[in-house]
């Protein structure tokens, strides 16, 4: 519900992985210009309940509100998801007072893209990380070059965990794939790593040179 950035990017890409979906907007030039990399795209206004019933939303299981512009539009079609008793909704909010209302409406998901992704490159920008996701409020895992400290030494001889307390969970070779770390794993110049911790405790090892 609702192509802009968000909304349209998240359609395409599951498009790409072989989902089947339903991508609703009220702007006839923008569905035209999605209708080719979207399996089922319709001109329509996500607030009202009989076009949702005629384009047959609610055989969907899963829903994506990503209506952020327009606040009223974004918790009526909302409203209107939660009411036809979609199991899983998910719901792009632009504020935390947004997110809130989304939140006490009945969306299962409240997502911020604008604010996750600043959060994201913020630590990206401010250390040697190459990549960082936060799993949850104090939990992340990063990607990272090792420090020069722990390269050629054993993980299992590294005592990372009690000095850092972090853990390694996959490493990668140049020119190789991802593999899972294990005790006896030897880091070397140019490898790259996924590390996982307490966000504080990640950003501390990730910055070790």
């Amino acid at each position: 519900m609702g192509l802009g950035r968000f909304g349209s990017s998240l359609a395409v890409e599951l498009t790409r992985r072989g989902t089947e979906v339903l991508a609703i907007d009220n702007r006839a030039k923008v569905v035209q210009s999605l209708s080719g990399e979207i399996t089922h795209i319709a001109t329509a206004d996500c607030t009202d309940m009989q076009a949702l019933r005629q384009l047959g939303v609610p055989d969907f299981y899963r829903a994506v509100v990503g209506i952020g512009g327009d606040l009223e539009a974004s918790i009526l079609t909302a409203s209107l998801l939660v009411e036809l008793e979609i199991e899983h909704i998910w719901a792009k909010a632009v504020s935390r007072q947004h997110g809130r209302i989304l939140d006490r409406i009945g969306v299962h998901h409240v997502v911020f893209p604008e604010h996750d992704m600043g959060e994201r490159v913020a630590h990206l920008i401010s250390g040697r990380m190459l990549d960082f996701m936060q799993v949850d409020d104090d939990f992340a895992l990063a990607k990272t070059p090792p420090p020069k400290q722990y390269v050629g030494v054993p993980l299992g001889r590294s005592d990372l965990r009690r000095k850092y307390g972090v853990t390694i969970v996959a490493v990668k070779s140049q020119g190789q794939e991802f593999t899972y770390a294990t005790a006896e794993t030897v880091l070397g110049y140019g490898d790259v790593v996924i590390v996982s911790g307490r966000t504080d405790q990640v950003e501390r090892f990730a910055n070790l040179p």
